[in-house]
């Protein structure tokens, strides 16, 4: 038979948040405020971690490349997301579709294992103190590192290998202002159900088996502390708590969007604009007010910034 009449696709139209001019210009304003926020704080962090000799420990070296991994993460979808905003036409090529879905999946795979990391640091500190420095060494801490970068790798890979060939010849319309695999995948002109459940099932099951190794292993870890005594307990609380609120923030618009069997299109733009502007900042925000040692090493850059100003 002839064949089938109809143009590839070579780019994507974003639907945007909304058609409402006054919204827009609010997203925009909130936008632009938390993306800077975002990235001067996790800069900030960076910086103070790798300038200050008192902060050369592991917990702080963890805490640093998570800041790095929140500076991607929000650079990937953000600044596009801003510039689109008051365009009437909100296009993304294929190409910069693609590279955007696999900065998602590869940075936030990443970011789940370094979580688990950090949990294990927390781990060794509070209910090993003594043993602590030799149990995470240096060298443990960059396998750590490594291995966080190639499984998030690893996973974003294996999740394109399947769509990247799909043939896209009809709508190319996606009710987003960022693209992911599921709204992609959707596009797609061929039968994509199967695929379409192996990528949910991918990135839902690792989300909720990270998600419940973190919140599992904080619970052992106040058990084990409680067994020894009650102000051990208040202190690990309180250390405790920043991981715990981190973690809910990161997890929880992931398992909503890949668990939740009923999607719903506005509650999930407004998830992913917390997940793209908002999660960033906080993350930075939590860590550095409940961190004394943090806040003195930042005041401490800070004047010597200062004072370098002056002497210039």
């Amino acid at each position: 038979m002839g064949e089938t009449n109809c143009s590839v696709v070579s780019e994507f139209v974003f639907l945007g948040l909304s058609n409402s001019w006054s919204i827009q210009a609010f997203v925009f304003l909130f936008s632009c405020m938390f993306y800077v926020a975002s990235l001067l704080g996790n800069f900030l962090i960076v910086l103070t971690v790798t300038s200050d000799p008192h902060l050369q420990s592991p917990m702080y070296f963890l805490l640093a490349n998570l800041s790095f991994l929140d500076l991607i993460f929000c650079s990937s979808t953000a600044p596009k997301m801003i510039y689109d905003l008051f365009r009437r036409r909100k296009t993304i090529s294929f190409g910069g579709c693609i590279t955007q879905i696999f900065f998602i999946h590869a940075v936030g795979g990443t970011e789940m294992v370094l979580l688990i990391a950090m949990a294990f640091d927390r781990y060794i500190a509070i209910c090993k103190p003594l043993h602590y420095l030799t149990i995470m060494s240096p060298q443990r801490c960059v396998w750590f590192l490594v291995a966080s970068w190639i499984i998030g790798f690893i996973h974003s890979v294996t999740q394109l290998i399947f769509v990247v060939d799909l043939p896209f010849c009809g709508s190319n319309e996606l009710d987003s202002f960022f693209c992911d695999l599921p709204r992609f995948i959707k596009l797609a002109c061929v039968d994509t159900y199967i695929l379409e459940f192996m990528v949910t099932a991918n990135s839902g099951f690792i989300s909720v088996a990270s998600f419940l190794i973190l919140i599992i292993s904080y619970m052992f870890i106040l058990v084990t502390v409680q067994k020894k005594s009650l102000g051990s307990l208040s202190k690990a609380l309180s250390t405790l708590s920043a991981h715990v609120m981190v973690v809910v923030l990161f997890f929880g618009p992931l398992i909503f969007f890949y668990i939740w069997p009923f999607p719903t299109s506005h509650l999930d733009k407004f998830l992913a604009l917390f997940d793209a502007v908002i999660t960033p900042f906080l993350n930075p925000v939590i860590y550095t007010l409940r961190n004394k040692e943090m806040k003195v090493a930042m005041r401490r850059l800070c004047s010597q910034f200062i004072n370098y100003n002056k002497i210039s």
